[in-house]
């Protein structure tokens, strides 16, 4: 959501040049007109102003998806009326979400049994899952408290300063203490020692980022893992980790089969995943997997029956569009484990192309790793004329959207510059955009420096005028005025 801000009384209307042959007059901005218009002239209103919006395929901001095949499209379009959350009306919907479930639950090692279904559910992002996930957590530790008798009013998490915003979200909406660990310099993810030192038997789980939205890289899970193991059995905890693979979950798998940080490891207790980035989805769908029905307690599922027919739910909200759940399925069963592992090797190769084009101009450091998302994060190697942030504005002259950004505590001092490579991002584009930074490197330095504080120049000496005698003064104002009335007849109309 964006909140609104006040404007002036002079930008209260919408005018359309192209709709006016419809509407004689302006339309108000944030009221809605007393009178109806013609649709081709909503239309043309509309689509004149959203031609001034980003192109979306040059959003290399963006980790979400931007680019689907038609046939996806025509499935979407059909299936945009139907409302998600009408079980009993939609059936196929539902089985085709159930279907989404078992798959990713599968390709992240839940431990299910042949005939066992596994435990997840759709979203609208990722998120809304870790809001599910986190509500999972405090549930889960508050009874285990109540049940041993001991205090349960005062839970913490435990992340990396490089989290997300929505955990800091969780944290503060559901009231749950935040207790992060700081980066420092050349590391800028989640240290596990010191992740499993600030663990106490207040914390309801440890949240391991896979795919750090700062430079990609991955967490390491395997070593939580094994640390909050000695840590539990020394303490009789037992503190969970929760994975937040949002941008890494449909990556890990194919291209970094062997690498452990799923249901493999027995204290990872539940993941999320947004298909709406490397799941290859439009935006607006996410998916929570727990590794088994205990880890997700039953009082926090209702049942309704309201709609036709018993139906469980656990989501933060009701009503919302299939199209997104049934793009998914398409995309997983269009490209399978083969088609998928190809598009990750294809955007990995790309982002190795990217970053050796950088590393050619002598001008950058790069600061993501190869094995993660494939993005590249990239800073100046001088700083002392120009910085990130005017190679992001410059980029735009382009059309290139390429962020700018200031690390999390305690690295906040470093600035780096990130480009997401996305399937639609070819490796044309890559050289593309390597050729437009070296032509803005080019314009910036022939521009005086923003960064250099101004140069003082000492103080000019004071010059005393001579004194007029009264002979002078007479002939000065004179003068003035035989200007002044020259210029007025010349000036004026005979």
């Amino acid at each position: 959501m964006v909140l609104s801000k006040a404007v002036s009384e002079s930008d209260m209307s919408v005018h359309s040049t192209f709709a006016s042959r419809y509407v004689r007059s302006s339309l108000p901005r944030y009221r809605m007109p007393d009178n109806s218009i013609p649709k081709e002239a909503a239309y043309q209103i509309i689509n004149d102003e959203l031609m001034l919006d980003g192109n979306p395929r040059l959003n290399l901001a963006s980790f979400v998806t931007t680019w689907m095949e038609p046939e996806c499209d025509k499935l979407i379009m059909a299936a945009i009326n139907k409302n998600y959350v009408d079980m009993d009306e939609y059936p196929v919907t539902t089985e085709l979400q159930n279907r989404c479930v078992n798959m990713i639950a599968h390709l992240f090692h839940a431990p299910l049994g042949e005939s066992e279904t596994a435990v997840g559910v759709g979203t609208v992002g990722s998120s809304e899952a870790i809001m599910l996930a986190g509500l999972a957590f405090k549930r889960r530790w508050q009874n285990k408290r109540k049940a041993e008798g001991k205090p349960f009013d005062k839970p913490n998490i435990i992340t990396g300063a490089n989290v997300q915003v929505c955990w800091e979200k969780f944290a503060r909406y559901f009231e749950v203490e935040l207790k992060e660990v700081k980066l420092r310099d050349g590391y800028y993810v989640m240290d596990p020692v010191q992740a499993v030192e600030m663990v106490d038997e207040n914390t309801i789980c440890v949240a391991a980022i896979l795919g750090s939205t700062l430079n990609g890289e991955f967490e390491d899970v395997k070593l939580l893992n094994d640390l909050l193991e000695k840590k539990n059995k020394e303490t009789g905890w037992e503190t969970p980790i929760h994975v937040d693979a949002a941008s890494g979950g449909f990556i890990a798998p194919f291209l970094y089969p062997e690498l452990e940080w799923d249901f493999r490891l027995p204290w990872v207790k539940s993941i999320n995943v947004s298909g709406h980035k490397y799941g290859l989805v439009y935006a607006g769908i996410g998916w929570c997997i727990w590794r088994n029905k205990e880890d997700l307690p039953e009082e926090l599922i209702f049942h309704i029956n309201y709609l036709g027919a018993d139906q469980p739910t656990f989501t933060l909200n009701f009503s919302k569009g299939s199209s997104q759940v049934i793009a998914q399925y398409y995309q997983l069963i269009r490209h399978g484990f083969e088609g998928y592992r190809n598009i990750m090797e294809n955007c990995h190769e790309n982002a190795m192309v990217l970053k050796e084009g950088l590393v050619r101009t002598g001008r950058f450091d790069i600061v993501s790793k190869d094995e993660g998302v494939p993005l590249v994060a990239f800073s100046l190697k001088d700083r002392s004329r120009h910085d990130e942030f005017e190679i992001s504005d410059m980029l735009r002259r382009f059309g290139w959207i390429v962020p700018a950004y200031t690390m999390p505590a305690d690295a906040q001092h470093v600035t780096v510059l990130r480009v997401v490579i996305r399937e639609e991002f070819s490796r044309t584009l890559a050289e593309r955009l390597v050729l437009d930074i070296e032509k803005v490197m080019y314009q910036l330095d022939a521009l005086p420096s923003k960064l250099m504080p101004p140069v003082l120049l000492p103080p000019a000496p004071l010059l005393v005028a001579a004194k007029k005698s009264e002979l002078e003064t007479q002939r000065s104002v004179t003068e003035a005025w035989k200007k002044f009335v020259l210029a007025k007849r010349t000036n004026g109309v005979c």
